[in-house]
């Protein structure tokens, strides 16, 4: 299981990522696009997901993945259980949301690919 400070580490150190406390809610941020969002109760967080592998993430693994609110469905977002995931698997959902945020220049300074 991963909890907050799991979460920054694995935000640590991103080009154009900070954090911020919205309505007691603690977001990531590139610019103005949230790319991370933990729960209130930090159970789950909320992660920037390609909408068309959406369907497919949850069907695969219901116990990791679930659907975001109906207001966000319209969104490229999926919701996570953070008490499915390791560290290793966190890092990689939270360096791919990250990666769906930034200009591909600053994708490719951080892993050396066109992403």
């Amino acid at each position: 299981m991963v909890d907050l400070s799991d979460i920054r580490a694995a935000t640590d150190g991103l080009p154009r990522s900070y954090e911020v406390l919205v309505r007691d809610q603690v977001k990531f941020r590139v610019g103005q696009l949230v790319y991370l969002a933990v729960s209130r109760d930090e159970r789950s967080m909320g992660i920037a997901f390609p909408k068309e592998e959406r369907d497919a993430a949850i069907a695969a693994e219901p116990h990791k993945f679930f659907r975001p609110a109906p207001s966000d469905e319209r969104f490229r977002w999926i919701q996570v259980h953070l008490d499915a995931l390791d560290a290793t698997e966190l890092r990689e959902l939270v360096l791919d949301a990250w990666a769906m945020c930034v200009p591909k220049k600053v994708r490719a300074e951080v892993f050396g690919d066109d992403r």
